[in-house]
Formats: C-alpha cells, structure tokens, sequence
C-alpha cells in the first residue's frame, strides 16, 4: 500500500516554473490525508493570478496518477498571496503584503489606464486589491472609474477607501474639484499628502496596493520609495525611443534607491486591424524589450493600441469591464498575471534572505536568479 512519503517524493517531482522550485518544499501541498488507499490534500498556489496555475495542477495530477495503488484522489485548489515586502519593518501598512508602484519617465504613456485595468484584471483573478492615485497634480483614477462625484469618510482617524468594482480607491480625486481647480502644492505638501494617504487609510487586508505614480522622478516617487518598504516599481512605456529613453531614468532612480524593478509592460504596443487581425506598429517597435535588455529585467506584455480603452477612460467605463474579452483585456489579463508571477518570485527571494540572515548563512545563487 502507497504512504504518505511515497505521495510527497513523487508531488516534489512538481516544479513551480515561476520559483523554480518543487511545491512540496514550497509548503503548497496543505492537509494531506491518506487513509486506505484514498489521498486528499490542498494545493495553495501562490497567487490566484498565477500564469502557471493550470500547468501545475496538470503536473501534480500526472505525478499522483503515477502512483497506480491509489484508490480515489481528491485535490482542493486555492491561493495564498505571498508576502513581498518586509511587514516587520512596516508596522503601518503591515495588512498590505505587496505594494507595487507604476511608473513612467514622461506623461502620456497611458500610465493611469494601465494601473486601473492591471488592478482590476488581479481583482478578477481573486485577489485582493488597492488602487492609489498618487498623482496629486493631476488626479484621473476617479474619472476613469466613473467617481466624479465619489468621496471617502473618516472613520477613527483613519481613510476608508471608496468602492468601486471590487478595488479599494483612494485618490486625492476626491477631495478637489475636477473640473477647474488646480492643484498648487510645494513638495514637502505633496509628500505629506501621500504619506497621510498610504499610512492613514484603512487599506484592510489586501494582496496589492498599485500606486499609480505621476510620471518622471520627482517628490512623490521618492516618498514611496523612502517611506515605506514596496515590493516593486513596474515601468510603464510606449515603444517610441523618446519614451523608452525617458523610462530608463525612472528605472535608473530606483535602483540607486536600491527598489527592486518588477519588470516593464509597453501600452499601445501595435494596432490590430480589426478586418485583417494583422498587427501594424504605428509608434515603432521594441522599445520595452530594449529597456528589459539593458536592465536584465522582465518583460511582462505589451497592451495593444484600442480606441475603446481611450473612449472607456473617458466614461469611466474601463475596458476590462466594458469588453472584457477584447484583445485588449486580454493583455492586460497576462500582463497582470506575470505582474503577480514576478511578486511571488521576489517575496520567496525575501523568505529567502529573512532565514539566511536568521541563520547566519548567505543567500543561495538561485535565489538571485529568480530575481532575474
């Protein structure tokens, strides 16, 4: 008769592609039960976005199924969005375990659309999710969401973030007129505002707070990076070299504040004719995939060019709940789920580091190559 360390050596034969790693000494395998013959466990995943999901569960009903004396087998399939960030060293936000900011070198990237349909294409997936609208001067989450008129209470001292389409909101949106007041505001009050808005609110538990940055390199980007412990920036650009070359010099900043890069994602990638499926590069090709070269970082998608994202923008409808199944979505669905991928990467680089420095042992050579 099959034992229980017969079922684990053959589930450690299951590598997560991602970690590059065997589930079981992951701690994926939960509640295993073996009782005559009959096998019953959990496999918690790392993510519920995450891009393998299917191949793994496919890999370890191959490996069971290989262990003939079994009589019934039974697998539960969840998710547990692993930690990215150092939450002992942040005693405000420790309910957050990853903070992701997105970023640009110039405005007009699409920015803003992509952190909105990113945040709701995880929300999607299962996930937990925060939006921030860190761009003080220039606020567009509420409008793309269809929140003119939105506002969020305080409730002990603390934000409530506002409601919208199962994300958790916050946006300096809400406490100024949209229509023709601008926001003229020193740095250190821009600063003051974003930290009130990341330590002050009451993000409950949530698996990703995306914090849509204002583009280039200015006060803000540098309070998130000072402030708190993040996961990651992930760099938005177009294809054009202007942009791409302006990109390099967010990626250049955060890495001399030594904050992991997460990877680049190219929005209006290319135009599909809608007639002939054929994809056409109006604003020239590869910019993104120069930029993850040079910086030997991930290349997590490119968004095609849609007018429909634009028009949604507009009527705060966005186009991951408007059309949910155009190409568009789509892009952003595997964009977000190799998004997620790469957090889970860096979070067990994080495990990793906590329990060398624990144990007084340095970090293994694939725990570096993860990062990559």
């Amino acid at each position: 008769m099959v034992g229980i360390d017969q079922v684990l050596e053959k589930l450690s034969t299951v590598i997560d592609p991602d970690l590059k790693k065997d589930i079981v000494s992951m701690g994926m395998i939960k509640d295993l039960e073996l009782n005559d013959g009959n096998l019953k466990f959990t496999l918690e995943l790392t993510t519920p976005a995450c891009p393998f999901n299917v191949e793994i569960e496919d890999d370890v009903r191959k490996a069971i199924g290989e262990l003939t004396e079994l009589k019934n087998f039974d697998m539960n399939v969840t998710a547990k969005v692993m930690e990215g960030r150092s939450l002992e060293a942040d005693t405000g936000m420790a309910s957050v375990k990853n903070i992701i900011g997105v970023a640009s070198g110039k405005g007009g990237v699409g920015k803003s659309t992509v952190s909105l349909n990113l945040a709701l294409a995880l929300s999607e997936s299962g996930a937990k999710v925060g939006l921030l609208d860190a761009d003080i001067y220039g606020p567009s989450i509420p409008l793309m969401l269809g929140m003119k008129d939105g506002f969020m209470e305080v409730e002990d001292n603390k934000l409530q973030p506002a409601d919208s389409n199962g994300l958790k909101v916050v946006s300096f949106g809400f406490f100024a007129d949209q229509s023709n007041q601008a926001a003229i505001y020193r740095g250190p009050i821009i600063s003051g505002i974003l930290k009130q808005f990341l330590v002050d609110t009451n993000w409950a538990d949530l698996d990703y707070l995306i914090v849509d940055l204002p583009p280039g390199t200015g006060d803000i980007p540098l309070t998130l990076a000072q402030t708190i412990p993040i996961t990651g920036i992930l760099v938005v650009t177009t294809p054009q070299d202007v942009a791409s070359n302006v990109a390099v010099k967010a990626v250049s900043m955060f890495e001399k504040l030594n904050v992991p890069i997460i990877g680049v994602v190219e929005n209006m990638s290319h135009f599909i004719c809608p007639k002939c499926d054929e994809k056409h590069y109006i604003f020239g090709e590869g910019g993104a995939k120069k930029i993850s070269e040079q910086f030997n970082m991930p290349f997590l998608g490119e968004i095609p060019l849609n007018s429909g994202i634009m028009a949604g923008s507009d009527l705060g409808k966005p186009i991951m709940i408007t059309n949910p199944d155009s190409p568009s979505a789509v892009a952003f669905r595997k964009s977000a789920k190799n998004i997620a991928a790469q957090c889970s990467i860096l979070a067990a680089k994080l495990q990793e580091e906590m329990a060398s420095e624990t144990s007084g042992e340095a970090p293994t050579p694939e725990a570096n190559q993860n990062q990559n």
